[in-house]
């Protein structure tokens, strides 16, 4: 083999592989780009998502799909939809949950009030709403929830007394006051004697103030028929007055019945308390406030005078 031939063999082993080493870093190359091309996309999913989760943990919106077996919060309020909640995550949302110190309540789109399908009174205008205690599925506005049960406690009242074919009913509003009286004992057995003399000690009564007479109504009479009731049904004094009606061998001519508006009423004290704290973190708390609307209520009876 001559000389030169020997160097042209080297030359295309020299190529040949000069060749293997480009494609062996191309090849490396292509890998390494496509892997910092797969970390990035999957780091920009991550980042994605959690601003995702995060949107939606801050705004806590509620979808058509959530209603389906979701409990509703008592306290109800009806918005305008906001800006915020003009973006991907929110897209479709017809409310959202808010939180104040551990108290929710679910806020409702008023473009989206019929998707719940509830029932608002008087409507369902941009304002907060109470359930009302007899149906879940009902609200009312929460600037008129005492006076409307009100009013649909002394109706109720009318409509027994027509159904246990009553001749005459009045219905009297009337609201408890507090009196401080003395009383003088003996102090037999009692830390207040010293000797043997009695001592004066301080007691209160509870009376009422006549207030102003709700409902009055003479009718023919009638034999009984069951009285359908809602606002009244577990008030022991109407269920006895109901019983002792509709018994064959009853007999009940005059009955006068006190009845508690606390034993029907559907915002306690202690959730007014609530509702109170959350208008005042929302700037919305009003000259009067809902704790003292529960504890006039508190304070109130209806008398009910009935004759058959």
């Amino acid at each position: 083999m001559e000389f030169n031939e020997i160097i042209d063999g080297v030359k295309d082993g020299i190529d040949e592989a000069k060749l293997k080493v480009v494609d062996v870093v191309d090849k490396r190359a292509k890998d390494f780009s496509e892997a910092a091309v797969d970390a990035a996309q999957s780091l920009a999913k991550t980042i994605e998502e959690g601003k995702r989760q995060w949107d939606l943990n801050r705004l806590k919106p509620i979808f058509l799909e959530d209603l389906n077996g979701m409990s509703y919060s008592r306290l109800i309020r009806i918005v305008e939809r906001e800006k915020k909640f003009d973006i991907e995550v929110c897209k479709g949302s017809i409310g959202y949950w808010a939180t104040c110190k551990g108290e929710r309540w679910m806020n409702i789109f008023k473009d989206s009030v019929d998707k719940f399908e509830l029932n608002f009174y008087p409507n369902d205008e941009v304002n907060f709403y109470y359930m009302d205690p007899t149906d879940g599925d009902s609200y009312i506005v929460l600037d008129e929830y005492f006076d409307r049960l009100k009013q649909a406690r002394v109706s109720e009242l009318q409509k027994i007394a027509q159904d246990l074919g009553a001749k005459y009913f009045k219905v009297t509003y009337m609201k408890e006051k507090t009196i401080l009286s003395k009383k003088s004992t003996n102090g037999k057995g009692s830390i207040h004697k010293k000797g043997n003399g009695s001592v004066q000690v301080n007691a209160t009564e509870q009376k009422y103030d006549r207030m102003d007479i709700a409902a009055e109504m003479s009718f023919p009479g009638h034999e009984p028929v069951m009285p359908h009731v809602r606002y009244l049904k577990y008030d022991l004094n109407i269920k006895n007055l109901i019983k002792m009606r509709m018994d064959p061998n009853g007999s009940v001519n005059h009955q006068t019945l006190n009845i508690k508006f606390s034993s029907s009423s559907g915002l306690k004290e202690t959730d007014a308390v609530k509702v109170d704290m959350i208008l005042k973190r929302l700037k919305m708390a009003g000259n009067t406030t809902v704790s003292s609307e529960a504890q006039n209520e508190a304070k109130s009876i209806l008398e009910y005078e009935i004759r058959f």
